[in-house]
């Protein structure tokens, strides 16, 4: 791996050093000594290792965390310092652009274009966003409606420490989404990234520290979810976490957070519907939802993975989606022809196809894709799935692949119907040229984001997350820096 000429030298230096955890400020590794193979999912051959750390490393990193948070070495900075900080971490992440994006695809599989024309400015542009805020938090000073002479004022503060777990579809963009709030916030942190693809959040750590966050405001625990991120999850000395994953693994957080009480915000599952009404331009609704459901391997909680189209378009529609699957080149991200990477590891290769056949079983159409490439790595063919049951199996449920399922529907009240039929809400899109019908829709669907005439949007300063069994709360803009800060009322008689 050192030696593909492909990657530029800081990578192949950086992939020389071990990768190691972040505690207090320092490089460790786990106290155990166990470390984890790091499979590049393009090839299935280790590519570097990573420390599995445990329950104890969660503890040391949170003893860390609390240290610097008692001590306000991070809080008790003026604002301007903190937001100079988060902006210096943003122009760190420019400067390494290239390497990072090269870790990102050699990781998580995904396309170089991709990882370099989005993670990476975006994962810059929401560390300059929160940085802005740290300026604008401010209280109130609410009226005191008793006799007397009373004077109000609230306040708010950090909440303390706070555990984040982030997925791997997005590592260091993920990383980025939540670090920044919670350190504009004024809190320290213990972040947990994905074991399947960890190292751009370490190189995220050392970004971190050359921006001049102090030791022990940012701790970074590499290791395995049901070990680590477990801990996390029931540590008496954590106030806050912010998790996004699936809807199981969520539910398992709500049960282990319990014993204080923590505050959770989670960002769950998806089945996102594409609503394509008969008014539709078709030619920025196909490509959009193709799009929408192809890119990142359909690893998106996000992702349109449910094609709802009008009857009269819906052959119309389907075949443009296919064509355009079709044209997908899949193979190694560092290839500039990729187009389409692999999906993030063997289970998720056998799950993903698992589900399709379980489709075809149950008499699906697999209208394009369905199968595996043959080729070394984890890589599925973007697939088109009609004819299925609109309320159960593939039509329902998350696959978190590159896999459409299509239901054509006869009117709009068909069409909101089936949108709201799963236990997701995460995100929806309209398309149609009727801007009244298309707000009608919008209110009536159950999702917490409703695009019109547009793939999924997201940005650091709109909020984003879920009805139902898509999560609680939100990240991004104000509401996600609430959910990091207490409010204080202070009330003085004179």
């Amino acid at each position: 791996m050192l030696e593909d000429r492909r990657l530029s030298e800081e990578t192949r230096q950086r992939m020389s050093r071990p990768f190691q955890m972040l505690i207090g400020g320092k490089w460790c590794d786990s106290s155990s000594g166990r470390t984890l193979a790091v499979l590049n999912p393009a090839t299935g051959e280790q590519i570097a290792v990573i420390p599995e750390g445990d329950a104890g490393d969660v503890d040391l990193a949170v003893e860390a965390a609390t240290a610097a948070f008692v001590r306000k070495l991070w809080s008790g900075l003026a604002p301007g310092r903190r937001s100079a900080i988060l902006w210096r971490a943003a122009d760190l992440i420019d400067q390494r652009a290239r390497e990072l994006a090269e870790l990102e695809t050699l990781d998580n599989g995904k396309p170089l274009t991709a990882a370099l024309g989005m993670d990476l400015p975006m994962a810059a542009s929401v560390f300059r966003y929160w940085a802005g805020w740290c300026t604008k938090i401010a209280g109130t000073a609410p009226v005191v409606d008793l006799p007397g002479d009373f004077a109000a004022m609230t306040v708010k503060e950090p909440v303390g420490v706070v555990g984040l777990i982030v997925p791997w579809n997005f590592p260091l963009l993920n990383a980025a989404v939540k670090l920044g709030p919670a350190l504009a916030a004024g809190c320290t942190v213990v972040l947990k990234p994905a074991e399947q693809a960890s190292l751009t959040t370490l190189c995220l750590g050392e970004i971190l520290l050359e921006a001049g966050v102090p030791p022990g405001a940012v701790n970074i625990v590499t290791g395995l979810g049901a070990v680590a991120g477990a801990r996390i999850a029931e540590h008496p000395g954590i106030a806050k976490i912010s998790f996004t994953g699936s809807t199981a693994v969520g539910k398992q957080l709500i049960a282990a957070s319990q014993g204080n009480l923590k505050r959770l915000t989670l960002e769950l599952g998806g089945k996102s519907p594409a609503i394509v009404l008969p008014d539709a331009d078709l030619s920025r609704a196909v490509p959009a939802v193709a799009n929408g459901i192809f890119r990142n391997a359909g690893q998106i909680c996000a992702a349109a993975s449910r094609l709802l189209v009008h009857r009269s378009l819906f052959d119309q529609t389907v075949e443009g989606i296919v064509q355009l699957a079709r044209q997908h080149v899949l193979g190694d991200g560092l290839d500039p022809s990729t187009t389409l990477g692999p999906v993030i590891s063997q289970a998720q290769f056998r799950r993903v196809l698992g589900m399709i056949e379980d489709a075809r079983q149950a008499g699906g159409d697999i209208i394009t894709g369905g199968g595996a490439v043959e080729r070394p790595g984890y890589f599925v063919e973007p697939t088109v799935i009609a004819g299925v049951s609109a309320t159960k199996g593939i039509a329902v449920d998350e696959v978190f692949g590159p896999v459409l399922v299509a239901l054509p529907f006869d009117d709009a009240e068909e069409a909101v119907q089936l949108a709201n039929t799963t236990e997701y809400g995460l995100s929806a899109s309209i398309w149609t040229r009727d801007i009244g019908q298309a707000h009608r829709l919008a209110r009536a669907v159950h999702a917490g984001t409703v695009t019109i005439n547009s793939g999924m949007i997201a940005g650091p300063g709109l909020p984003f997350g879920g009805f139902k069994q898509s999560g609680w709360g939100r990240e991004g803009g104000a509401e996600g820096l609430d959910a990091y800060l207490e409010t204080k009322t202070i009330v003085t008689s004179f």
